[in-house]
C-alpha cells in the first residue's frame, strides 16, 4: 500500500504535462476548473492511475472527485 503523500506526489507528477497554466498543484487543485482537463484527458489520467497502482477506478465515483486530494483519497480507498 502506498501512503497518501506518495499517492499525492504521483498525481502531481502525472498531472504536470497537463498543467498548461503552470499553477501550483495542491490537494485543493480542481482537476477540471483549475487545471482545465478535458473529459478525454480525465479518462487518460484515470487510466494512468489505474495502471500505476494496479487498481480499477469505478466511473461512478468520478462525479464525487473534484480535486487532486479527492482523487488521492479514492486511490487510497481502492489500493489496500
Amino acid at each position: 500500500m502506498t501512503d497518501y503523500r506518495d499517492t499525492l506526489e504521483f498525481l502531481f507528477t502525472a498531472l504536470a504535462p497537463n498543467n498548461r497554466k503552470q499553477i501550483e498543484l495542491t490537494e485543493d487543485t480542481a482537476l477540471v476548473a483549475d487545471i482545465g482537463l478535458s473529459s478525454l484527458e480525465v479518462m487518460e489520467f484515470i487510466e494512468k492511475i489505474e495502471d500505476h497502482f494496479d487498481i480499477s477506478i469505478p466511473l461512478n465515483i468520478l462525479p464525487d472527485v473534484n480535486t487532486v486530494g479527492d482523487l488521492a483519497s479514492k486511490v487510497q480507498e481502492l489500493n489496500p
